[in-house]
């Protein structure tokens, strides 16, 4: 008598209520899953899943004789690897070129440590930045201390003075992932 050993018979050793690596790890062996039992593992939306699959940062699955998407152990390794890329406001670009290296693994690292440092230098822009930014919320909540009317607001006074001061100050907005063109 053959037993299957499933997901159902088995506990996780960290007592979890979440499914943990482990008990994926246990899915995935001998079978396939489809995008939403792998959306709902990694903590990553079925739609962010499948623009990974757009863009080329994840392979794309095979598909069933249904035509569903099924996705192996490789899918969950590289979605775990740029979730943690992303976890370090990389952009797509050098998650992209990190994904490339990593195909390589007889290369020279040197490449890799350039990336990184690169964006590192990001980073540190990045803290300069936000510096500045909690320097002029500081003041501008200076401004209204002693409360009032929204008229004599100070806060939307200062905001409303230092539009014109925006354009030259900050010529770059930063959005989270993006580093402008040039800076990868």
């Amino acid at each position: 008598m053959n037993h299957v050993m499933t997901l159902e018979t088995l506990s996780c050793p960290c007592s979890s209520d979440k499914l943990c690596r482990w008990q994926f790890a246990i899915r995935f062996r001998g079978r396939n899953v489809k995008i939403g039992e792998l959306a709902k593992t990694t903590a990553i939306p079925v739609e962010t899943i499948r623009y990974y699959e757009k863009i080329g940062l994840l392979p794309e699955p095979q598909r069933d004789h249904s035509g569903y998407r099924f996705y192996l152990n490789a899918h969950l390794d590289r979605l775990r690897f740029i979730k943690r890329c992303r976890s370090l406001d990389m952009a797509q670009d050098e998650i992209r070129e990190l994904i490339r290296l990593a195909e390589k693994p007889e290369a020279d690292c040197r490449d890799v440590n350039a990336l990184l440092a690169r964006h590192l230098v990001h980073v540190r822009e990045r803290l300069q930045e936000l510096a500045s930014l909690e320097q002029t919320l500081v003041r501008l909540q200076k401004a209204c201390a002693d409360g009032g009317s929204v008229r004599e607001c100070g806060i939307l006074d200062g905001l409303s003075s230092e539009l014109e001061s925006l354009a030259t100050e900050h010529p770059h907005n930063h959005v989270p992932g993006t580093h402008g063109a040039g800076q990868n």
